[in-house]
């Protein structure tokens, strides 16, 4: 004779093999009602952990919406300023027309740099643009100070 159990959320099931007899079995009310507590107890939880994931998530997306711009404006100068290097080469702009030209490009960028930050070395064989600027960042519980040295060099064919 062979006796198995198989469990169910609501009743256990008892079989025997040679007589082919089904008994249903219901648990008691005391492990329904433990069975209740624990899983309350479990919810609480889940529903504190769901919240801190949560605001971890918005914070890093209020982060990344607060950090990616200036490095964006960055890279969009980067290539503002291989781009003049390249015309001030070729068409032999002077110093002062390259930094003109570069500091247009930095206040369309809201970029914080002064004119006299934009450094360019002009000879006959090199025009070389550089620059070193700070962009502040408010995280609200941190500041954050992005440090940027965008440059650009561009050699005569000649």
């Amino acid at each position: 004779m062979r006796n198995f159990a198989l469990a169910s959320s609501s009743a256990l099931l008892f079989r025997a093999s040679s007589h082919r007899r089904v008994i249903l079995a219901y648990p008691s009310r005391i492990s329904t009602a433990s069975r209740l507590s624990s899983s309350a107890a479990q919810r609480g939880a889940g529903t504190i952990k769901a919240i801190v994931w949560t605001v971890v998530l918005v914070y890093g997306a209020f982060v990344a919406y607060r950090i990616i711009p200036p490095y964006v404006a960055q890279y969009q100068l980067t290539d503002k300023m291989q781009e003049q290097a390249r015309f001030a080469v070729v068409n032999r702009y002077p110093e002062d027309q390259v930094r003109d030209n570069i500091f247009k490009v930095v206040q369309d960028l809201d970029i914080p740099v002064k004119r006299e930050q934009i450094k360019i070395v002009d000879t006959n064989t090199v025009v070389r643009i550089s620059m070193d600027y700070t962009v502040p960042v408010d995280l609200l519980v941190y500041h954050l100070n992005l440090h940027f040295s965008p440059e650009s060099e561009n050699h005569s064919l000649i």
